[in-house]
């Protein structure tokens, strides 16, 4: 028949979209030849279900699942028990969505009793691991923080003492360029500023020059610094 077909076509055209990773418009394609999710075939709609959840995106199927197996029309159809399964596997306990899985499978008159509970057991046990991967995840995360902790901790002590090192440093350096006469530091710097800045080294005429002030820096140097600290010097 013409259903059929247009069916056959749509589940080809879903595979096609999926092989070219254009997986994200697949539902808005079908449901532009179905108008609304409760007329889709339940072919075409376990694809789209498996799909989604392959690709980990299972809440596209949420609203449009939900309108299929709440349809009256579609609770006659043989193939509705199988589609409520996956939907539950797949979209709503993955999700999370625990009560509103419950409230689905109670109120589904096309299911007898021993189906219901069958239901009813599979998301007991899918709340319950989701409850114990949830407190294991948490936990994971507390020791993550102690364990963050203890390296800023520990950072921050190394910071401290480095600080504490510099500081005394820093005063031992003030402390002995107090004890230095200011007078002769200048004048070693300016010596320094004529040799580097003023003079051009490369001028012949600016030799005999140079080598006085080289001889007055080393003067300079020699009243500065006390023998005990005084660097070497090199020619």
């Amino acid at each position: 028949s013409s259903a059929e077909v247009k069916c056959s076509l749509c589940v080809v055209g879903i595979q096609a979209l999926a092989e070219m990773n254009r997986w994200r418009e697949v539902l808005s394609w079908v449901l532009q030849y179905y108008q609304i999710p409760e007329h889709l075939p339940p072919k075409v709609l376990e694809l789209c279900i498996l799909l989604y959840s392959k690709v980990g995106e299972p809440q596209v199927m949420l609203e449009v699942g939900s309108s299929w197996l709440r349809d009256q029309t579609n609770k006659s159809l043989p193939e509705y028990s199988s589609l409520l399964e996956l939907y539950l596997l797949h979209v709503l306990l993955p999700l999370g969505r625990f009560e509103g899985a419950e409230e689905l499978v109670q109120g589904c008159d096309a299911l007898d009793s021993e189906q219901q509970q069958a239901f009813l057991r599979t998301i007991c046990e899918s709340r319950c691991q989701w409850t114990q991967q949830k407190e294991m995840h948490s936990g994971g995360e507390e020791q993550q923080d102690a364990a963050a902790e203890t390296v800023l901790g520990a950072l921050s002590q190394k910071l401290l003492t480095m600080l504490t090192l510099l500081r005394r440093a820093l005063r031992s350096m003030s402390s002995h360029f107090y004890v230095l006469p200011y007078k002769k530091m200048l004048l070693a710097t300016f010596l320094l500023y004529l040799v580097v800045v003023r003079l051009d080294p490369a001028s012949p005429t600016s030799l005999p020059f140079i080598y006085k002030l080289v001889q007055l820096f080393r003067q300079a140097w020699a009243a500065v610094f006390s023998p005990m600290h005084r660097p070497p010097i090199q020619n």
